[in-house]
């Protein structure tokens, strides 16, 4: 039996680029792809984080990612998230490639985010607020660039001033943006806002963002932290992967559930979006609320995959 194929970080992106990411994830979900019937992702506490396990099987192909979250590690000099991919053949269940854990998870995460920008932000934004400055920060920025090129002013929003100045010095040579460092207040003039952060608390007030603003929530899995306000989920027609997982792990909708700012019965389904079976209400702010699925790493890897068979 032959070795599986290994495909490191940059071997990943170079067999992924982002727009054929996009282009799978909204593809799967155009074929009738149920999110809904994804397997639970499986947490484990351990004494310094997270393991967390993420199966999924489709027609062709099976896998399952291994993840460790481990929030001391920055301060270690090492990666706050870690992890590998082994996908599997579908038929045999024989592996078929180990891909990278986290440039997968940093490629299908603003994928995912893009896919659904894609059904919600208004044709020919200008104006992108990022809360962050990590890995999925300026992943974000690649996808909803690639969805919406009219993109051409970014307002970065951070707390660490030296990690906020190493983000705006990568876009230095992009002649045709305006990246620059900003507050929360920015929100108030966006037509896309990326949360892309740690953080446990809510991020901007919902009360001044403006009814054709898209959000997009990627930061949290857990069900006690948020990146939005209950404001922010009142305003919105709020669109989630998947109802079971985010009512299960997504702070951001089980909080506003809790307060009363939010009927799950009123949740839109990506899937259902995506197939034109429920529409957005364009007079109001929307929001896509990621918790991030085992199906999409699935999708993604199998692209991946294929593209280095050739």
């Amino acid at each position: 039996m032959s070795q599986p194929t290994v495909i490191d970080a940059d071997g990943l992106r170079a067999a992924l680029p982002m727009p054929s990411a996009i282009t799978a994830i909204q593809h799967a979900l155009y074929d009738g792809l149920d999110p809904e019937a994804d397997p639970a992702r499986c947490v484990v506490p351990v004494e310094h984080g997270q393991l967390l396990l993420m199966p999924s099987h489709s027609r062709r192909y099976a896998g399952v990612k291994i993840a460790t979250v481990a929030p001391g590690n920055p301060a270690l000099g090492l990666p706050r998230i870690q992890g590998n991919y082994l996908l599997l053949d579908a038929g045999t269940l024989s592996p078929l490639a180990v891909l990278d854990g986290v440039a997968l998870t940093s490629i299908r995460t603003a994928a995912v985010s893009a896919a659904a920008a894609d059904l919600l932000a208004v044709a020919e934004p200008e104006h992108l607020v990022v809360f962050g400055t990590g890995p999925q920060a300026h992943s974000h920025v690649e996808a909803l660039r690639a969805i919406r090129p009219t993109l051409r002013h970014i307002t970065v929003v951070g707390r660490d001033e030296v990690r906020l100045a190493a983000f705006l010095t990568q876009y230095d040579g992009d002649a045709d943006l305006i990246v620059e460092a900003g507050t929360p207040g920015a929100v108030a003039r966006a037509d896309l806002v990326a949360c892309c952060t740690t953080a446990r608390t809510p991020l901007f007030d919902g009360s001044i963002l403006p009814a054709q603003a898209t959000v997009v929530a990627v930061g949290s899995h857990e069900p006690d932290a948020r990146e939005v306000d209950d404001e922010t989920v009142r305003r919105s027609t709020v669109v989630v992967e998947a109802h079971g997982a985010a009512l299960r792990e997504a702070g951001d909708v089980i909080l506003a559930v809790g307060s009363g700012a939010l009927d799950a019965g009123s949740l839109v389904g990506l899937a259902d979006l995506a197939r034109g079976t429920v529409q957005a209400d364009t007079s109001r702010p929307r929001l896509f609320k990621s918790v991030g699925m085992a199906w999409e790493d699935l999708v993604v890897a199998g692209v991946a995959y294929e593209s280095r068979q050739g």
